[in-house]
């Protein structure tokens, strides 16, 4: 399974939790996870893409 396959099953795991109603707490752990694989997330697709965001002109 590639990294970011992974990184997508993760964040789905994490989306059926926060359907679960967690407590405050745990929500908050949840978002911070998922804001850590959105960024990992497009920093793969930037690295897969070859080009930063200033190269796009």
């Amino acid at each position: 399974m590639t990294t970011a396959a992974k990184l997508l099953a993760q964040k789905q795991q994490l989306l059926e939790r926060l359907q679960q109603d967690p407590g405050p707490n745990e929500r908050a752990e949840i978002e911070r996870l998922l804001g850590q694989i959105d960024t990992a997330l497009n920093l793969l697709d930037e690295a897969g893409s070859g080009r930063s965001d200033e190269e796009s002109d």
